[in-house]
């Protein structure tokens, strides 16, 4: 390793127990593996620690500004922040050091592969689903949205070829609640930014979710799971908006009649 070649994971978890292990293993490559725990009831915290990660217990103060706090506990001269669900295959690791050493851009933008209910989804606006994950740390930060927080670099960007491997929705469970949980944190960075809602919008939010995804978008060619990702797209609109507009004007107490 290089002066200014050093790298750290930054990994934010909660209650991860089940998927904490494999994905600090996935990211024993870098210098450094540091997991922010916000609280977690589980073991995350014992594994994490066995598995050779640095482990920081600290609250919750939101999802890019726990990321951002991760940055600056790094004492690496590059991040890299992955999600408990994600996992580095052998062949990304190599390019990533490979970038990393060749100085040519400030960050770098991550293709990544996608679950849905135990399919790797290749159309429905799912691949190459490029996402800003690596960066020089100085140059790197993190938004304050509630749900889509993301990361920044002050600098070039350039992209990387190899994927991260996303098990995003395991099953029909994890598709519901996140579902609900969010069209929540949408709705809510919506209101922040002073949109508006209203049932004809959320239906035609909706409706056009559903034809971008399995139509515009070649869902229909992922089969069943390509027509399940579109009405999954399609509620998640319809609800971020109808969540929105009660947030406009929550509904008022019923008077039944006597």
């Amino acid at each position: 390793m290089r002066q200014n070649d050093s790298l750290a994971v930054v990994i934010v978890a909660k209650n991860e127990a089940a998927r904490i292990g494999d994905c600090i293993a996935s990211a024993k490559f870098a210098d450094e593996v540091l997991v922010l725990d916000s609280g977690s009831s589980d073991q995350t915290v014992q594994i994490a620690e066995a598995a050779g990660a640095r482990v920081v217990v600290t609250d919750w103060p939101g999802y890019g500004p726990q990321v951002a706090r991760g940055f600056a506990m790094a004492t690496t001269d590059w991040v890299l922040s992955l999600d408990a669900d994600e996992r580095i295959p052998p062949a990304l690791q190599a390019e990533v050091r490979a970038a990393i050493a060749s100085g040519k851009h400030d960050g770098y933008r991550i293709p990544r592969w996608s679950e849905f209910c135990g399919r790797v989804m290749r159309h429905g606006g799912w691949r190459p689903d490029y996402t800003l994950r690596l960066g020089r740390r100085a140059r790197a930060g993190f938004t304050s949205d509630f749900l889509h927080a993301h990361m920044t670099v002050d600098g070039s960007v350039g992209e990387l070829t190899e994927s991260l491997v996303h098990l995003s929705y395991p099953d029909v469970h994890d598709v519901l609640e996140k579902l609900d949980r969010y069209s929540s944190g949408s709705a809510r960075d919506m209101h922040a930014r002073g949109r508006t809602a209203s049932v004809a919008k959320a239906i035609a939010h909706g409706l056009f979710a559903f034809v971008r995804t399995y139509l515009l978008k070649l869902g229909f060619l992922d089969g069943r799971h390509g027509l399940m990702l579109a009405i999954y797209n399609a509620e998640y609109a319809y609800y971020k908006y109808v969540k929105l507009m009660f947030m406009q004007s929550p509904p008022t107490q019923p008077e039944f009649p006597a």
